[in-house]
This record gives structure tokens, C-alpha cells and sequence, in this order.
């Protein structure tokens, strides 16, 4: 019996998800205003876009998951800089389903990113003469969640109306 579940097994394929690389793919920083904005005080309005993308890049399993963050920090109206960092990585995941699949590259992929990422805004608003920004941890199971619901309800939101 042991065996025959043993045997069982071997025919599906073993779920496997590891890091194979990571890297930065683009990184930009702008500082229009300098040197003007550093006589102004200190008191940002800041924002913070970020996006996820992915793309199987060989039929062995390997995928290359993007994490895009963007960051805006305005003084008095101006921009005193923008700096955006797309954090990279080729992560082997193989077994699983489509859903887990797709779970996969847009929360575990992005939780491993985002460390680097955030350590390289850091290091570019500090090297721009501005103060490092302590970006907090991001919930990308919760911003996962949030875009399958709202991809869910999209098509309810685009069914033309019957006369």
C-alpha cells in the first residue's frame, strides 16, 4: 500500500518555488527643483505607486516577476524629487495550479522583492541630498486579494445594459 501511494506520487510534479536571481532592472531619480527645494522646509507630501508584473520566460518554470515602485515627494507644490525602482527577480515555480500560480507571482515573488527595492529608494533619495524614506512593509496578500476582487467585479460593472 505504501507503495502503491509512493508510486502515486512520483506522477505529479513536486511543487517548487525558489529565487534564481535578483536584480534591478531600471532605476530612475529626478530632482527638478534642486537646489532651490533644500532651502525650503521639510514637509513632503509623498505618494507611492507600485505594480507587479510577470512573465514566464522558459518552458522549465522560470518566471521573471517585476516590482515597480514609484514615489513622488512634493514641497509647497513642487516636486522635490522622483525616484522610481523596478526590483526584479527569476523565480523557478513549478506543480502548481493556474490560481496558485498566479498567487504565487503576486505575493510570495513581491514579498521577496520588496526589501531590496526599498533599500534602493533609500540609498538614492540619501545620495540625492534628501532624507531616506522609511517606505513600511506592504501586505501584497491584501493588494492581491483587492485586485481579484475588483477583476471580479469589473465584468459585472462592463454588461451592457438590455433595452
Amino acid at each position: 500500500m505504501a507503495e502503491e501511494q509512493a508510486a502515486g506520487t512520483t506522477g505529479q510534479p513536486q511543487q517548487q518555488f525558489a529565487l534564481q536571481r535578483i536584480y534591478t532592472k531600471d532605476i530612475s531619480f529626478e530632482s527638478p527643483t534642486t537646489p532651490a527645494v533644500f532651502k525650503k522646509q521639510w514637509q513632503p507630501q509623498v505618494s507611492v505607486d507600485l505594480g507587479t508584473k510577470s512573465d514566464k520566460i522558459d518552458e522549465a518554470g522560470n518566471f521573471e516577476v517585476v516590482l515597480t515602485i514609484t514615489i513622488t515627494a512634493k514641497v509647497e507644490g513642487e516636486t522635490a524629487f522622483l525616484v522610481e525602482v523596478q526590483q526584479a527577480g527569476i523565480f523557478l515555480i513549478v506543480g502548481f495550479e493556474p490560481d496558485d500560480l498566479r498567487r504565487i507571482v503576486g505575493t510570495a515573488a513581491p514579498n521577496v522583492l520588496f526589501p531590496y527595492a526599498r533599500e534602493c529608494i533609500d540609498n538614492l533619495c540619501v545620495k540625492g541630498g534628501f532624507p531616506p524614506v522609511m517606505l513600511a512593509p506592504i501586505n501584497f496578500d491584501a493588494m492581491y486579494q483587492q485586485a481579484l476582487a475588483q477583476a471580479q467585479a469589473a465584468p459585472a460593472d462592463a454588461e451592457p445594459a438590455t433595452h
